[in-house]
């Protein structure tokens, strides 16, 4: 404890955390589609394609010496550097986008848009499945059970026959997405805190 100007005991301040500190900008993924002399073109993941985020990127690169042009597709996530062709203006370049947070990967290892709509739809469709049953059954009962009822059906109506969709198919497909689907996917635990 302290005293301030008025006489008052105080608190000192506390200082800040070093994880505060040195928080980075989440990265930017993306991906080099082409780079020939004096060019340079690269595709952001779809988390970082709106307007605004695209723009503030191309402002930031422009303000750079050794680039003489930006330009950004948003619909393709697309960014073209023009830049000088020697070897030291294509460093500049790279250090100014490790700066901006950009990290060059295989964007297309996380879903897509439209994976992860459809991803969405089926969990939420499973979830109601399992409340409208009071948890007796979800999809991942339903769907193997359904898979195998087609191939008993095929197997008493159309006999060993091997055209259309055999029955042995769809069972093996019945065996198959029970044990994916029942398969060990949980995770296990950190205890500790980061």
């Amino acid at each position: 404890m302290w005293k301030n100007s008025n006489g008052s005991l105080t608190d000192m301040p506390r200082p800040m955390s070093e994880k505060i500190i040195k928080t980075h900008p989440k990265p930017i993924l993306t991906k080099i589609v082409s780079k020939t002399p004096g060019r340079l073109r690269l595709r952001v993941a779809h988390s970082h394609r709106q307007k605004e985020e695209m723009q503030r990127l191309a402002k930031t690169l422009e303000a750079n010496p050794s680039i003489n042009d930006v330009r950004t597709n948003i619909h393709q996530g697309s960014i073209t550097i023009q830049h000088n062709a020697d070897d030291e203006s294509f460093k500049n370049v790279l250090a100014a986008l490790y700066d901006l947070g950009i990290i060059f990967a295989d964007i297309t290892a996380g879903k897509t848009e439209a994976a992860a709509g459809v991803s969405n739809s089926i969990v939420d469709l499973n979830q109601r499945v399992h409340d409208i049953t009071n948890g007796l059954i979800d999809l991942r009962i339903i769907m193997p059970i359904g898979l195998a009822s087609l191939s008993i059906r095929q197997l008493l109506t159309k006999g060993l026959q091997l055209e259309t969709i055999p029955w042995y198919v769809l069972a093996w497909y019945a065996f198959d997405s029970f044990i994916k689907l029942h398969g060990n996917t949980s995770q296990p635990k950190s205890t500790s805190e980061e």
